[in-house]
């Protein structure tokens, strides 16, 4: 292989990774105030690689910088985080549509093959979590991908895809509801392989309007902090 396509995993890499993930496991919570010195204490890291991490984070939208005020994990209000799914159940529905016109039946076999994964995954947790990491083995940036929409996928998969991992992992930890997803998640696969876009549209929909509705009533009942 040239070596200008050698791809080489950096410590760079390595703290981005851990810092992203951190962040959308909560272990960084929403609204966090951050310092180099505790983070790199904290997760092993030096700081050349760390000061590199935060700037592709900032860029990414999971940390804000202020004046006079350091470096903070996003968070939204309750408010703007129902807006986000209600933008994600329209802009996912037409996703999963042109999914089950576009995707080819490789890419379809590659859905399911995720699935199984996923599946395993779960039960290794005993159904108490559902993470996705972010790529191809994320169902809905698969979908994304998958539906041949660039400019779909392009506003699916910038800022508001990386804002909205942090609270689909803190939801798939609710009881029940990996197991749930899953089985959701299993259903639009059927549709897009059935080439029904119609019915792929309506279960996408259904599938992130009751996850909104499943985070409105956690938060109404004090089981989830925003």
């Amino acid at each position: 292989m040239p070596e200008d396509v050698i791809q080489t995993y950096t410590r760079a890499d390595e703290a981005f990774d851990c810092l992203q993930t951190a962040i959308v496991k909560g272990d960084l919570a929403p609204g966090e105030k951050i310092g180099e010195v505790e983070l790199c204490s904290r997760f092993n890291l030096t700081r050349g690689p760390l000061r590199e991490a935060l700037g592709r984070l900032e860029s990414r939208g999971l940390l804000v910088r202020r004046p006079h005020a350091g470096v903070k994990v996003v968070s939204v209000s309750t408010d703007e985080l129902m807006e986000l799914y209600r933008i994600r159940e329209v802009m996912e529905g037409l996703a999963a549509r042109q999914a089950a016109e576009r995707m080819t039946d490789d890419e379809i076999t590659a859905l399911h093959t995720t699935l199984d994964a996923h599946e395993a995954m779960i039960e290794q947790a005993h159904g108490q979590a559902y993470y996705q990491a972010e790529g191809d083995y994320d169902f809905h940036h698969r979908i994304a991908t998958g539906s041949r929409n660039a400019k779909l996928a392009q506003m699916l998969l910038g800022d508001l895809y990386y804002m909205v991992r942090m609270y689909r992992y803190r939801l798939s930890t609710a009881s029940g509801r990996p197991h749930m997803a899953l089985g959701e998640h299993r259903r639009i696969v059927e549709a897009i392989a059935q080439r029904d876009g119609e019915l792929a549209e309506f279960l996408m929909k259904r599938h992130i309007n009751a996850a909104r509705r499943n985070i409105e009533r956690k938060i109404a009942e004090g089981g989830l902090t925003i």
